[in-house]
């Protein structure tokens, strides 16, 4: 039985200190464990904060899953990002206080990949949940220093000269994380596509299995309040929740609006910055429609944001290994333009979407656009997308391969 656990979550942020869609992830999938199977969930982070002293902990409580949170100190070595005994200790002080019967690790940057030894020394069952390729790649999303996608499949450490400032110590590290990962009983993955490229490059073969994330589904008022925006309106409307990067496509999408002949419809660029620093007016100058900056969104906003909009832009220059954004799109009736790769395309609804290749130029785009405006205005209909009770029932059925000790 696993219903009722006392489960032990592991990542670098968890509420309430969000960032980034591991931690998302993390967060909702434990508070379905907790509110709707009876576990107990516990859940250990980071911080570095000047004003507490180095490798203390602060205990805080949101939603009823309590956060122990070990404050690092700055100028971290190379080495402490991925090993560090001194994190390793005070997991070890917190289990021993927790008695979990389980753990699940996410993103463990700055952490330390070592808590794996420590907490299998103690005999605890651990899943480990890889989010993106930290695992394989120092600089987490396989983004050479020009910006570019690495196209090396399988992962090779030779291959890395590069990119890298001491291949050497990169060794050093791969084969580390290595070991450390195939201590994990079970290895999940969002996606085929990122446990097929991992398996490939050596992580932990065999123990890899597909967890799909979930999305938070649209609320009961959603498509209300979605047809009276555009029955107030009708202009079509854009969404980009990437970021201003060229990774995420951003340059592809300021040349293709800037080459527009027409005005007539709306555009939202979301600022997920923690400071609202990533867009300027001047980023946005010269681009056709009527631009907005949308501020970052969380659980009890998303709806607000997505009720806006009738396209979402999501055009990723590297293979990514999930695509949240594009799940949460296609359950609220959205259309979606997106690049082809990695597991942003393992979606129901591909009949909904327009793909462009990755590295197609921005006139791709721009007669994309132009269809979707002079078409006559139709909308799709929503698809039925995992949810995160979805997802954390999975969970659950994963946890019963391994021996846990109740």
């Amino acid at each position: 039985m696993t219903e009722g656990l006392n489960l032990l979550v592991i990542n670098v942020f968890f509420a309430p200190h969000t960032y980034g869609g591991a931690t998302h992830v993390a967060e909702q999938v434990s508070l379905q464990l907790a509110r709707h199977h009876g576990c107990k969930v516990t859940a250990i982070s980071v911080m570095s904060r000047p004003e507490f002293g180095h490798y203390c902990t602060m205990k805080t409580e949101k939603d009823g899953i309590r956060n122990y949170i070990i404050n690092l100190p700055p100028g971290r070595t190379f080495r402490q990002i991925y090993e560090n005994p001194s994190v390793s200790e005070q997991v070890r002080e917190i289990v021993r206080f927790v008695e979990p019967d389980l753990v699940h690790l996410h993103c463990v940057q700055d952490i330390g990949a070592d808590i794996l030894q420590t907490l299998k020394g103690l005999g605890l069952p651990t899943i480990l949940s890889v989010h993106d390729f930290w695992w394989l790649c120092e600089r987490q999303f396989m983004i050479r220093p020009d910006g570019s996608y690495c196209c090396q499949d399988p992962i090779r450490t030779e291959d890395c000269k590069g990119c890298v400032t001491d291949i050497d110590a990169t060794r050093r590290r791969n084969a580390f994380l290595a070991d450390m990962a195939a201590r994990a009983d079970l290895v999940t993955y969002p996606s085929a596509f990122a446990r097929d490229l991992c398996e490939r490059s050596g992580l932990a073969s065999g123990k890899g299995v597909v967890w799909e994330n979930g999305v938070l589904p649209p609320r009961d008022d959603f498509f209300a309040m979605q047809s009276a925006r555009r029955a107030q309106d009708q202009r079509l409307a854009f969404g980009f929740v990437g970021g201003p990067s060229s990774i995420k496509g951003w340059p592809l999408i300021q040349d293709a609006f800037r080459s527009l002949g027409r005005d007539d419809f709306k555009g939202y660029l979301v600022d997920a910055s923690l400071d609202g620093s990533w867009y300027t007016s001047k980023m946005y100058r010269g681009m056709k429609g009527e631009w907005t900056v949308h501020p970052r969104y969380g659980s009890a906003t998303i709806d607000a944001f997505y009720a806006k909009i009738d396209v979402l832009l999501f055009l990723s220059q590297w293979k990514e290994t999930f695509g949240l954004t594009i799940r949460e799109a296609l359950s609220r009736g959205i259309q979606i333009i997106q690049t082809d790769g990695g597991g942003t395309i393992e979606h129901p609804g591909m009949g909904q979407v327009k793909l462009l290749q990755i590295g197609c130029p921005a006139a791709k785009l721009q007669k994309e656009v132009e269809a979707l405006l002079e078409a006559p205005r139709s909308y799709p209909a929503p698809i039925a997308v995992r949810s995160y009770a979805a997802q954390a029932a999975q969970f659950l059925e994963l946890a019963a391969r391994l021996r846990i000790r109740k």
